[in-house]
């Protein structure tokens, strides 16, 4: 893998071209962060959740249109939960149904003959990202141990953290040309449920950095989830029940870190 920043427009590099690509997130939406690198690998997508928070409004149909656009193909794990459901099975620690989604898509992986998964990060930011990454390590995981060879596993940052957009070691960094970027702007601006998201990034960072696409290598270790400090999705939780949007907050201790244990036995 090339660690410096490559220039990318639609074509796919030829060091990449036959790469068979998978892509897995926690919500809908999460793909425009590598709308890049979804032109030019053509991934097969995976989505936990419809992406419908508290409105029960799905927000599939705008990334459908995005997969539709790049070329890339829906998986079969595609909002297969609403958001009301993940979090209720994290904090009733129903892990079989967590199991069953790391178990398909490692069948996925194997079936298809993927060859490099793509994925939300460990940020503690929000605890359904921080699961899909759970996820993601278990099938990578798994898959590796069935089929006898490597599945390149990769993560990129969701809240811009720094050190988002510099190159890693063994990873996978583009520089858009412009007319990509265009492309990319163009889908960000036209996901109407995401608009404040949207807005809100722009605000923090610069073209620049937006036009940079940055895939980190994941060393598959699902039991290595250790917060040495509580994640900003206990004090969010905390804000929202007492708001009285919700009755309970999602905790590391109490409902994260036993999934990783439970992924981990898995994997």
């Amino acid at each position: 893998m090339r660690s410096a920043i490559s220039h990318s427009s639609a074509t796919p590099d030829p060091t990449e071209r036959d790469l068979t690509a998978a892509l897995v997130v926690g919500h809908p939406g999460h793909e425009l962060l590598v709308h890049g690198w979804l032109e030019e690998t053509r991934p097969l997508v995976f989505v936990l959740t419809d992406g419908s928070g508290r409105s029960d409004q799905s927000r599939l149909a705008s990334t459908t249109k995005i997969l539709d656009q790049t070329g890339a193909c829906a998986g079969g794990i595609y909002g297969r939960l609403t958001d009301a459901a993940a979090y209720g099975a994290l904090l009733n620690h129903d892990f079989d149904l967590f199991r069953d989604l790391a178990r398909e898509l490692c069948e996925a992986f194997v079936t298809n003959d993927i060859d490099c998964v793509a994925g939300d990060a460990l940020e503690g930011y929000n605890p359904m990202h921080d699961v899909c990454r759970l996820l993601i390590n278990a099938a990578v995981t798994a898959a590796q141990r069935l089929r006898g060879r490597e599945v390149r596993n990769f993560d990129f940052s969701l809240i811009g953290q720094v050190g988002s957009h510099e190159p890693h070691e063994d990873g996978i960094c583009h520089r858009l040309d412009d007319q990509a970027f265009a492309r990319k702007m163009e889908a960000a601006n036209g996901y109407a449920e995401l608009a404040g998201e949207v807005g809100a990034a722009q605000a923090r960072t610069t073209a620049d950095d937006l036009k940079v696409e940055c895939l980190r290598p994941v060393v598959p270790g699902v039991s290595d989830y250790d917060c040495d400090q509580a994640p900003f999705y206990e004090s969010y939780g905390e804000r929202q029940v007492t708001a009285g949007h919700y009755q309970t907050v999602v905790r590391y201790r109490e409902h994260l870190a036993p999934l990783a244990t439970a992924l981990s036995a898995l994997a």
